[in-house]
Formats: structure tokens, sequence, C-alpha cells
């Protein structure tokens, strides 16, 4: 019998500490959370504390951890270990607690031998000013569910909620959207001059500075005085500076950095790389080595790395590489202000399987992640790149105009790993860099050749939505959430149908346009940057043992009281009185308004309270003219049963349906049928099963999606061309037209940046 029981979450860890762990020990697993507050009630008993039960789910699961408790002498509790993990290891403590026990607390950065065999031989006991601050969260996100819920059922629609943390994430989308709804662009004209000295090559000079001061051309009159300008001048080399510049590689992986990077460079959600993470965290079947966790724990907010493992990655860098690749000593960075410093970067845990062995072990979608964990990590251990800058000045009269060289002269880190760009807001055309341009040899005071004159009109772009991983990044910025908790925040804004994804790109539903407004207005207060950042940082006090955890609870309750009792004064019924929305009902010509039911958004006459009620419905996306039957229209009986058909709403508009449902499931729908999706022919790059269909969305706009829908949710909003992207080779581009810039055709791959005009017929 063993001796030692070891209780971890996730049963796939359970294979791999079991090829550590002798015939002395048995391991458990307790499937994530085995307790929670109760789902019928608050849940809380006086001065808050919380009346925890165990779910319906892991009653079977706890029976098995108290049997295996019962024959154990000692027993192990080793969920993950972020506050969470603690809670679920206090809320097994509680379950099992009987005299004489020995219960022990162990945690493991890294799933290793020498890692596991080191927290066993130093125990230690719960963290309970971690239970404390996760004890926190899970309370004021109840309080606020029960007591907001209940206020949007009655001004919506009911079945909505609202969560602290997910309804300033929604904010922050519907603050984007609202962004690039009032843009107004601005036009702007880029200039330069290709050029030419005494040697090769050509190169490019852009208008840098007129009269002193940075050049600003804000129409074409300006742009083509200054052309008519630099064409009667002369140019000449005003100045040239030659320097080297450094490119220092990005420190480790934490959470947010790599759910960025893997959304960037991947195409990864959140929740998939995390969920992936996990498995490579938890272990995986390799060869002859067995179940070995291949990376650190994924849920880290610090830069911190051990010893060895730096002693580890620079023995392979040397190695692979060359040791004139090391730094003399190793590179150490710091965490951002604020970071716990529990745990360490995510690393890979062993320095002989470079992803290249592990390769045959590990699904495609794993081995990705792997690879990206592992550049990052062997990167951020060598030289920086060393670049060779020129900078030339070119005078022309009262104008500059400059040329920057940027050569690679030392690839460094480069040569294992470069970090993807955010493009969070775009920079102006003129505002950008050359690159890697080769320029000349040139002299101050040496004459150039004019070989033509380059000017291109532009406009000002709008600030781009939110993708996943620039909202995580704005997320973590504003202080909002922690690593743990972005997945869950993204996820949640979904699948509750506030945002909807187009392209990769969040952007607000009506729905949720709605929602935010009137939490705004009741709530603004305490759903705010500002103010849930302060709250984070509350209980990261908590978990450091310098504040009760229940006077956050008070602190929050009081003001959020304050604000329940008011709002339902300030926020407006759109479930009765509704949205107003431009036009008249075409049948009794009272005002339309926009109201949410049981399947979404739609249209409605606001008489259909007076008496008579007038009855005019219609989808969002339908044309101001579509009506539903008139109340004085005949409508046909049921053609399979003969019973009369009555007018239903579903989640795919408004139908008439047979009176004798369930027994009749006939429906017939409203007006001509609708005409089948437009097949573009072209394959989905998502399934490579469907094709891309040309449809409407329920507000009428026009965009393409998978054939295979809901199985494959690939979306564009641009129509789709067939082939290749010449830069990334992702399969397919799309093509755009706009007044400013004709005809484009654009790579949809969310890291690749191609783009190239296609000129009218």
């Amino acid at each position: 019998m063993a001796k030692n029981l070891i209780i971890v979450e996730s049963p796939a860890k359970t294979r791999t500490l079991k090829k550590f762990l002798g015939r002395d020990w048995s391991v458990e697993a307790s499937v994530g959370h085995i307790r929670d507050l109760p789902k019928k009630d608050m849940g809380l008993g006086e001065n808050y504390e919380p009346r925890y039960a165990v779910l319906a789910a892991k009653k079977e699961v706890v029976k098995k951890l108290k049997e295996a408790a019962k024959k154990a002498e000692r027993v192990y509790l080793a969920p993950d270990p972020d506050r969470e993990g603690e809670a679920i290891a206090w809320h097994i403590a509680e379950v099992l607690g009987r005299e004489g026990l020995a219960l022990h607390r162990v945690t493991f950065n890294e799933i290793t031998k020498s890692a596991v065999q080191k927290a066993l031989e130093h125990p230690g006991t719960i963290d309970h000013h971690l239970v404390d601050a996760q004890q926190a969260r899970r309370v004021l996100d109840r309080l606020m569910g029960f007591k907001l819920s209940p206020l949007l059922w009655d001004k919506v629609k009911r079945g909505l909620s609202a969560g602290r943390v997910q309804s300033v994430a929604l904010k922050m989308v519907c603050d984007r959207q609202a962004e690039i709804d009032a843009f107004r662009p601005e036009e702007y004209w880029v200039m330069g001059a290709r050029l030419a000295a005494q040697a090769p090559p050509e190169f490019v000079a852009r208008l840098h500075q007129i009269d002193g001061k940075r050049a600003r051309v804000d129409n074409g009159e300006q742009a083509a005085a200054i052309e008519r300008d630099l064409a009667a001048g002369g140019f000449r080399v005003a100045a040239v500076e030659r320097k080297e510049s450094k490119q220092r590689p990005s420190p480790p992986f934490i959470t947010s950095r790599l759910q960025q990077e893997a959304a960037r460079k991947l195409g990864f959600s959140v929740k998939r790389t995390m969920g992936i993470a996990q498995g490579l965290y938890e272990g995986r079947a390799i060869g002859d080595r067995g179940q070995l966790g291949l990376i650190t724990y994924m849920r880290t907010d610090s830069t911190r790395v051990a010893a060895e493992a730096i002693d580890g990655v620079r023995d392979h860098i040397r190695a692979t590489y060359g040791a004139d690749k090391l730094p003399d000593k190793p590179n150490f960075y710091s965490s951002r202000k604020g970071a716990q410093d529990a745990h360490e970067a995510i690393r890979p845990t062993y320095f002989d399987l470079p992803p290249e062995a592990v390769a045959p072990y590990l699904e495609p979608e794993e081995l990705k992640l792997y690879r990206l964990i592992w550049d990052r990590f062997v990167a951020s251990q060598m030289l920086p790149a060393l670049f060779d800058v020129t900078q030339a000045d070119v005078e022309n009269g009262r104008y500059i105009l400059r040329a920057t060289g940027k050569v690679l002269k030392s690839a460094g880190f480069l040569a294992v790993y470069q970090e993807a760009v955010l493009d969070d807001r775009p920079a102006r055309a003129d505002e950008a860099d050359n690159g890697a341009a080769l320029l000349p040899p040139l002299e101050a005071g040496q004459r150039l050749t004019l070989l033509a004159l380059e000017k291109e009109q532009k406009f000002t772009q709008p600030p781009p939505a939110y993708s996943e991983a620039t909202l995580v990044k704005a997320l973590e910025e504003n202080g909002i959430g922690r690593p743990s908790t972005y997945a869950a925040i993204l996820a949640t804004l979904t699948t509750r149908d506030y945002v909807e994804r187009i392209e990769g790109r969040f952007r607000p539903t009506p729905l949720g346009a709605v929602v935010n407004r009137m939490l705004q207005q009741g709530f603004n207060d305490i759903l705010n940057e500002g103010y849930t950042a302060e709250l984070e940082l509350e209980l990261d006090q908590v978990e450091e043992g310098k504040l009760p955890w229940k006077s956050v609870i008070v602190d929050f309750d009081r003001k959020f009281d304050r604000d329940l009792a008011s709002a339902a004064d300030v926020m407006p019924n759109v479930k009765v009185d509704g949205l107003p929305v431009d036009g008249e009902c075409p049948k009794c010509g009272s005002p339309l308004v926009m109201r949410f039911g049981r399947y979404g958004a739609f249209v409605g006459c606001s008489a259909y309270r007076n008496d008579p009620p007038c009855d005019y419905t219609r989808d969002l996306a339908a044309p101001a003219g579509a009506s539903t039957p008139a109340a004085d229209e005949e409508i046909a009986p049921c053609e399979k049963c003969g019973k009369p058909m009555a007018l239903r709403r579903s989640r795919f508009g408004t139908f008439l349906g047979c009176t004798g449902y369930p027994e009749c499931k006939n429906i017939r729908k409203l007006g001509p049928a609708p005409a089948p999706p437009k097949d573009t022919g072209v394959p989905c790059p998502q399934c490579e099963q469907g094709t891309i269909q040309e449809k409407k969305s329920r507000r009428g706009k026009i965009f393409y999606s998978c054939s295979r829908y809901p199985d494959c949710k690939f979306a564009l909003w641009n129509p789709p061309v067939p082939g290749p992207c010449p830069k990334c080779g992702y399969p397919l581009l799309t093509e755009k037209t706009t007044k400013r810039r004709g005809t484009e055709r654009l790579c949809p791959n969310e890291g690749c940046d191609y783009k190239a005009g296609i000129e009218s017929a």
C-alpha cells in the first residue's frame, strides 16, 4: 500500500508524476475545483463569509480522494502554483481534513524529476494569503453577478450578465469602436527624391524639414509647389552621420507576451495558446524517455530565470551557435512594476530536447508553440544584433530631405528569433523609417543628381479594432486582470454575444453596445480602467498579507450598492421602450425601435403596447420596407396538417411556424425565398474543406465566410482572391477598394502586412 498520496489538478499531470515516483506513492487528480459557491443563491453568510458546497459534478471525485487519503500516511497537495491552485489545495484540505492526517503543500514550477523531488523534500503549508486573494476575487464577482444581472434582465432582456472585469474589457472594445466611428481621415502627402551619387546605388531621400521645421504637406497644392521648388534647385549632401546601433533581444515569455506573440505569429486564440501550454507543462510522452513536462509553469508575469536554466541554455548556445554568440555575462531582465515573482518566466525544461527532437511526439500546434517558447528563450541569452546605420541629410534651398541606410552587421539573437510587431496604432507613412536601404558612399558638400521626384497622396487611418493580441496588451497595460484571467475575459465577451470577431478583430454587437452604454450610465465609477486596476492592486496586497480580504469586499460593496440604488432610475428601460432607430412603422406610422429578444436584436413598432397593438417587426439587417404579415393579411394554414400558422422568431429571423408544434414542425419563410449564398469558389484556408461564400450579417453588411459554418467559423470582411500571399505564403489574399487608395490586394494573415495596388482596367 502506498504510504504517500499526491493530489494534483489535472489527470494529464498524474501520468508525468507517476514516471518520477516509486511504489510508495499514489497520484490522484481533483480535476480542477471541487467546491464553489452554490448557484441557487448568493452563497454568502454574515460578514461576507462564503458558504461553499461540493460541486455536483465532483462528488465522485471527492469520494475517490477521501478513499485514497484514508490509505495514506501523508498527503501532498500539489495543484498549480497560483491563487486558484492554492484555493483548490485549501478546499481539498477542508474536505479531507481529519485528525492525524498529515497534509503538506508542494508546488512545481516545472515538472521534471529534479524539481519534483526537491519540492517533495521541502514541503510547505497552504498560503492562506493566496487563498484569501482568490476568495476575495470570487466574492467580488459573485456580488456583482447576483446584484447586477437582475437589473439587466429587467432593463434589456432576461439571461444577461455582467462581470466586474469583463465589463471593463467590453468598455475598451466599445471605446475603440467609437474612436473608429468618429474618425475623420486627414489628407497628407509623402514627398521624396530618387537621387544618385558618384558611386551606386541609387537611393531615396524623404522630405524631412521645411525652413528648419518638421515638414508637413497637407494638400496637393502644397505638394505641387514643393515639387516645383525641388525640381528647380540642386541637391547637396548637408551632413552625414554614421553610427553603430544595437537591437537587444526580448526577455523570455511571460503569459501576456506569449499570448500576444502566439496570436500574431501563429494565429492562435488566447484560449488555444493557454490550453496547448498547459499540456506542454503537464507533460507529453517523448519516446523512450516517457512522459516529460516540456515547459515551466505558463501563468506568470515574471521574467526571472533560475541559475541552472541560464547555465543550460548558455551551454546549448555555445554548442549550437558558437561561443562568439554568447555575451560575457548572462542577460537579465527586469519585470514590470507590480509583477508577481513567484514563478520563473516561461521556458523549456530540457535543453537536450530542441524542437527537432520532440517533433515526432507532438501535435503540429504543440510543436509550433514549443518552438516559439524555445526560440524566444534561447534568443534572450544571446548577443544583441548590430547594425551599421548611416543617416544623410540632403539640402535643396529651404528644404532638407533625409535618407537612412541600415545594414545588418552581426545577426546576434536575430539568427534565432525576431519579435512580431503589434499593430495597435498605425504610423503615418511619412514617419516610417526607410528600413534596410543601402546608401552609396556620401560626404558633406557632395553634389547629387536628381533622377526623379516622388509624391504620393495619403490619408490618416483610424486606430484598428482590437485583436486578441492587442486587447491582451491593452488589458495588461491598464492593470486589468492577471495572466490567468485574460483567456477567460476574452472568451466570455464572445460567448455572451457582446462582441463578434471579424477578420480576427473584436467589434461590439448591438447587444454589447447597449449593455456597455447602460453599465456606463449606472456604474461608470467602478466599471472603468482606473478603478478596476486599483482593485487588482488591492488583491495583490491581500496576496502579500498587507490587506485583510474582507476590507476589500466591504469598500467595493458599499460603492456598488450606492450605484445600484440609483441605476434603476438612471438606466433606460430598453426592454419596454426599446431604442429609437431611424424610420417609421410601415403599418401604423409610429416610430420604430430596436429591442432584444431571445434570439438577438430586432426592429419593432413602438406602438406594440397600444390598444389595438401594432405587431410590426423585422430583422435588424432587413431593409426598411420589409414587414411581417399585416394583421388583416390572411395567412394560409399549414400545408402539412392544416392547422393555423403563427408568427415565430428564432436566432435566424422571423418566420411562420405551425401551431401544431411539436407534433408538426413545419415552418414557412416570410416573403420570397432568399437567394442561396454566392460561392466564390476560393477554398477555406482554415478548415481546407469548405469554400468561401458571400453572405450578409445581421446588420446587412456583406461578409465572406466558410460554407461549413458553424463547424468552421473562418470569416472575412473583404472578398477573397485565390492564390498565395507573395510575402508569407498564406493561401489567399483579399481585395479592397476605396476612393482614396483605389483597389488593393491585402494579406488577411494577421502577422503579414503585404499590400499591393491594382491598376484599374
